[in-house]
C-alpha cells in the first residue's frame, strides 16, 4: 500500500532517540514522496510498483528533493508571523538532512524485505537479498512497537516540559 504510516513508526522512535537531530516531518516528507511513485504505478497498471524512487540512488535523490521543497517553502513563507504552525521553519539544517536521508533509506530497506519487485540497489545490482528476511507481520510489529514506543516517549516528554 502507497504512502503506509508503517514507515512513520521507525521514524517516531528514531526522531526520539536523536533528541531534535532528526526531524520526523522531514522523515515523513520523504516516505510519502517515494511512496508517490508507487501510486502512480499501481494506477497506471505498471508491470512493477518499486522502482527508481525505492532504490537507495533514487531515495537519497528524493531526499534531496524534500530538503530544497523545505529550503523554498521556508522562504517563500519568510514574511508569516511564527505561529505553533509554523515551527517547523525553525528546523536545522543537520535535522531537515538526517530526517530527510534516514527517512528514504529506511523506505527503501523496509520495503527490499516486504516486496518482491525491489532492486534497491540498482543499478549496480538487480538483486535484493533482504526480501522475505523476516515474515511480513515481524516487520509490521517492529513498526507498530517502535511507533508506539516513540509516540509514548514523545508524550512523556511533552509532560516534562509543561
Amino acid at each position: 500500500m502507497p504512502i503506509t504510516p508503517f514507515h512513520f513508526g521507525p521514524g517516531a522512535l528514531v526522531t526520539m532517540v536523536s533528541r531534535g537531530f532528526v526531524s520526523f516531518l522531514a522523515f515523513c516528507a520523504s516516505n510519502v514522496l517515494i511512496d508517490v511513485e508507487s501510486l502512480y504505478h499501481m494506477l497506471t497498471r505498471a508491470p512493477r510498483i518499486h522502482t527508481f524512487l525505492h532504490t537507495y540512488v533514487g531515495a537519497t535523490l528524493a531526499a534531496a528533493l524534500v530538503v530544497a521543497a523545505f529550503y523554498l517553502v521556508r522562504w517563500l513563507t519568510r514574511n508569516l508571523q511564527p505561529s505553533p504552525g509554523t515551527s517547523w521553519r525553525q528546523l536545522s539544517v543537520g535535522a531537515l538532512i538526517a530526517g530527510a536521508l534516514l527517512g528514504a533509506w529506511s523506505h527503501v530497506l523496509l520495503d527490499s524485505i516486504m516486496h518482491a519487485d525491489m532492486t534497491p540497489l540498482a543499478p549496480f545490482s538487480d538483486e535484493n537479498a533482504l526480501h522475505g528476511a523476516i515474515s511480513l507481520r515481524a516487520l509490521h510489529l517492529s513498526c507498530v512497537i517502535a511507533g508506539a514506543i516513540g509516540l509514548a516517549w514523545w508524550s512523556m516528554q511533552r509532560e516534562l516540559d509543561n
